[in-house]
């Protein structure tokens, strides 16, 4: 822990009268390893970025040599830990007060940074050039504001899914995050600072400034200083927060008694801002004079953005600026402005992230060379601080005082492979993974932060059990608790911290988290012992399955199937079983399954459907290790390739609970080719293929996969979709339409998901869908969907 003195009063408007403690592996992580860095400073604040190499631990699987009789005690793969380097965006925004003390903790911290140089925009950047090149001993880049902001916020609506959201006050869900769509282009960026920029941007490098205003942030702040004699801006929103617009505001009904029907207009509308203040013989509170300021110019910058917006023809429009950041009280009345003059026909449209885009941007330009374009990156929620409600009753000197670094954190992941939607989605613009938005559902929300609290014990067991040799990891898995302990509190009261909150994204946290304590593979031991013994009885399955007639056959590989989805360790009900007995098995778990008619029930459309032509590709997209993919995925998948059908296996990129990876894939399909002629000739014919999603999570997003899934699903002219498993087929894409047939299979491992969708515990979802008026080769109409 590192002490930092106060900065002096002149730099920041206000004295400090305590030391700043910065703890450094929580606010500038990775420091040593840091590589390039650029900067963003604005009239309060200041945002840093850079760049640095990440090590962290990854599990590799490797084939034994069966020939060569290496296989100890009949193991089918061995497992490694191995170090992998990894790249990893990290930004850090805090007050301006504070520069002088961060610039002399990075000094002392920096190790090995490639760059003399430092990227530097915003208004800042010239005052502070001196200060920064004497602390850091490094260049300052100045690059143009506009084009940083630009780069920085195509880079967040590319790669962040739930960065863009509608401010709803008085809603149950205060923040609303809109579908990523695939074509962010072309948007309205309204740039609120000291004034008012309009920005319509067409194309990455393609943007026009079409117009602006000289009222804006500085209007407010500097007319609510005269108004009110307050400085700060941050306690004139909090005397705004506290006002009543009404008491100094002329409204229509002051005028004219009620409303004015034949014009529309309503007598609470205003008529004049500060109209009351001429004619009333009365002092008027600074919390009422800052509120009707505040409406005034809000409504002004509104209406302006409306009308550039239907002048181009534009339906996105996004707000950022100093006088947005993320003050409730401010993005409630330029929403009402924005819904009042377009009638509701455009959304005002907020940014997550909207604090870092010029330092994004200063980063990107920076960064040029090594073309950061081309990747795919992720958020990493281990990391980052997420969204914070920001209520104007926070005043920064109070969290100065009480000795805590005020700082806000984002930590954005290059991911191994470029992610793109899949080909056959409907609709990509509007496709939400999600089956359920638990910011939005109270309910459901307190019971699965419950669920996730309840099942973390047994999470940092496993996690320990993968590592029996290695002494520290009981610490490591204590942190790791700590850690996603926390995040749970943090969700608890924000839900929206990170996009709309969902069992998705609770189960990814759970997973970064773990990898941040270096646990890349919890279940790996678990998966190994399973894939074994389903080995053993691959072969007696499919000789049985041989001998059935072909109707009972298919019926009986559906079985297969979902029986082999209730092995899945992700679920508490089914763990409990599994530890406390190890016989339990596929026969057991076909018995648990309920009997037909299904809580979810297609399979005689199904069945219609196999008796006509086959399909052309199937894409499956499979669920756990063992029994799951052994003996319930590999014969289905069998079938079809008996049927003439080409089948395309997309499994994990990494790790997540007890999934299959696509390493471990390949090595189980070697082997289970090795004894069976039909699957051995799907592999040597190329009728059978193995890609990774580019997924490292137990559920599924269809708009982010693997570039090289969607180029093998277009090549192979996929006609038929199959999605097995709770948390890919019902936690998410329940209602994911289709432009091509689909199969959503899994089992209902959790009671109280059983019972809110009317079943019970393992409860079956069949679900065979038709896009509408698909017409099959034999001339007949399905319309299911």
């Amino acid at each position: 822990m590192a002490e930092c003195v106060g900065v002096d009063s002149n730099t920041s408007g206000h004295s400090m009268d305590k030391s700043i403690t910065l703890p450094p592996d929580e606010i500038f992580r990775n420091l040593e390893n840091a590589k390039r860095f650029a900067i963003d400073i604005g009239g309060s604040l200041t945002k840093l970025a850079y760049y640095s190499t990440v090590q962290h631990k990854v599990a590799k699987v490797r084939s034994f040599d069966t020939t060569a009789k290496e296989a100890p005690n009949d193991k089918l793969y061995e497992i490694s830990v191995q170090e992998e380097v990894t790249a990893r965006l990290h930004f850090i925004k805090f007050e301006n007060a504070y520069i002088e003390t961060c610039l002399d903790f990075i000094k002392d911290h920096l190790v090995n940074t490639e760059t003399k140089v430092i990227k530097a925009t915003g208004g800042g950047a010239h005052k502070f050039k001196e200060l920064i090149e004497k602390k850091l001993g490094l260049n300052v880049d100045k690059e143009d504001e506009m084009t940083c902001l630009i780069k920085g916020c195509n880079f967040v609506l590319k790669n962040i899914p739930h960065e863009a959201f509608v401010y709803a006050r008085h809603a149950d869900s205060e923040f609303r995050f809109q579908t990523a769509n695939p074509d962010i282009f072309p948007y309205l960026l309204v740039n609120i600072g000291s004034g008012v920029s309009i920005v319509k941007v067409e194309s990455e490098d393609q943007f026009e400034r079409i117009g602006g205003s000289s009222i804006g942030g500085g209007t407010f702040w500097g007319l609510g200083a005269l108004l009110t004699k307050t400085k700060r801006f941050d306690e004139l929103l909090q005397l705004a927060s506290k006002g009543q617009h009404t008491n100094v505001d002329m409204l229509v009904k002051d005028i004219y008694g009620g409303s004015y029907g034949c014009l529309g207009l309503t007598g609470d509308l205003i008529a004049s801002s500060f109209g009351k203040s001429a004619t009333a013989d009365k002092e008027f509170s600074k919390e009422d004079m800052a509120k009707s300021l505040l409406h005034m110019i809000s409504n002004d910058i509104g209406q302006l953005a409306c009308l550039y917006a239907k002048l181009h023809n534009l339906s996105r429009v996004y707000f950022g600026g100093f006088f947005i950041r993320g003050h409730p009280v401010t993005m409630h009345t330029i929403t009402y402005s924005i819904n009042f003059f377009t009638k509701g026909e455009v959304q005002a449209l907020f940014l997550r992230h909207e604090g870092y885009l010029g330092a994004i941007g200063a980063f990107l330009k920076g960064a040029e060379e090594d073309n950061p374009n081309q990747y795919s990156w992720g958020e990493n929620y281990a990391g980052s601080s997420g969204l914070m409600s920001v209520s104007p009753d926070m005043n920064p000197m109070q969290r100065a005082r009480s000795g805590t670094f005020p700082f806000d954190m984002l930590e954005m992941d290059r991911l191994e492979r470029q992610l793109v939607n899949l080909p056959l989605l409907q609709d990509p613009s509007s496709y939400i993974p999600d089956t359920v938005d638990l910011t939005e559902d109270a309910l459901a929300r307190d019971y699965w932060l419950y669920c996730f609290e309840d099942a973390l014990d047994g999470v940092v067991k496993r996690a320990v059990a993968s590592q029996p040799d290695i002494p520290e990891a009981v610490v490591r898995a204590e942190k790791f608790r700590q850690k996603y302990r926390h995040k749970l509190l943090t969700l608890r009261h924000q839900p929206f911290a990170y996009g709309s909150l969902t069992v998705r994204s609770l189960l990814d946290t759970r997973e970064h988290c773990l990898n941040e304590f270096n646990f890349p593979d919890p279940y790996s031991k678990i998966k190994q012992r399973e894939n074994d013994m389903a080995l053993k009885h691959y072969q007696r399955t499919v000789e049985s399955l041989d001998a059935l007639s072909w109707e009972d056959r298919q019926f009986a590989l559906v079985s297969g199937v979902l029986a082999g989805n209730v092995f899945d360790w992700g679920a508490k009900a089914v763990s409990d079983v599994l530890e406390s007995d190890p016989g339990f098995g596929f026969e057991q778990a076909k018995r648990q399954l309920e009997e037909r008619p299904w809580l979810v029930d297609t399979y005689d459309q199904w069945l219609q459907r196999l008796k006509g032509p086959a399909h052309k590709c199937a894409l499956f997209f499979v669920d756990n290790s063992g029994v799951d993919i052994i003996l319930g995925v590999m014969p289905f998948v069998r079938e079809l390739l008996s049927r003439g059908t080409e089948v395309v296996l997309a499994s994990n990129s990494g790790p997540a609970l007890n999934d299959v990876t696509n390493g471990e894939l390949q090595i189980l399909t070697e082997r289970i080719a090795a004894m069976d002629p039909v699957l051995q000739a799907g592999l040597q014919e190329d009728r059978l293929t193995l890609v990774q999603s580019g997924s490292s999570s137990p559920c599924l997003d269809l708009s982010r996969l693997d570039k090289v899934l969607a180029m093998v699903v277009r090549e192979r002219q996929t006609d038929l979709v199959i999605i097995e498993g709770m948390g890919r087929a019902i936690h998410t894409n329940y209602y994911a339409t289709l432009s091509c047939e689909s199969l959503k299979m899994a089992v209902i491992k959790n009671s109280w998901l059983a019972d809110r969708l009317g079943g019970k515990l393992f409860s079956v979802v069949f679900k065979y869908e038709v896009p509408l008026g698909k017409v099959h080769h034999n001339g007949a109409t399905l319309m299911l969907s």
